[in-house]
């Protein structure tokens, strides 16, 4: 049900991004869902790498697709709110970690992309 959910709506942002001759900033894998009350902010030029921490809640992990999907809180590095979100990284990264998993991390911002660079369990001041 979620994932037909996110679907429509990617390809109704798509349909609206096309309309005003826009590209979207980034794929599925690293926006919040459409229920998240905020989306990622660029951080500026696209060649840039921003790197950034925070804490958060596993709400999915998917070790053959290199994905993670996290209910963080606030990464002040990345200008970026409380939200959840999906994030790229190597499966050795992911190995060891499952749903409901009170985690820190450290994600890479390229401007379209996040990449978890660094993860680990729970945190003095997670979740």
């Amino acid at each position: 049900m979620k994932s037909g959910l996110i679907i429509t709506s990617s390809l109704a942002l798509l349909a609206s991004l096309t309309a005003c001759n826009k590209q979207p900033e980034a794929s599925s894998a690293t926006t919040a869902p459409a229920s998240s009350k905020s989306t990622p902010k660029s951080t500026g030029d696209a060649d840039a790498v921003v790197h950034g921490a925070s804490t958060g809640t596993i709400t999915a992990v998917d070790l053959a697709k290199g994905t993670i999907t996290l209910d963080h809180k606030k990464i002040p590095a990345l200008q970026w709110s409380a939200m959840k979100m999906g994030f790229s990284a190597n499966p050795e990264v992911l190995q060891g970690f499952k749903v409901g998993d009170h985690v820190s991390f450290e994600v890479d911002w390229d401007g379209k992309q996040g990449t978890l660079t660094k993860l680990r369990k729970g945190s003095a001041d997670c979740c």
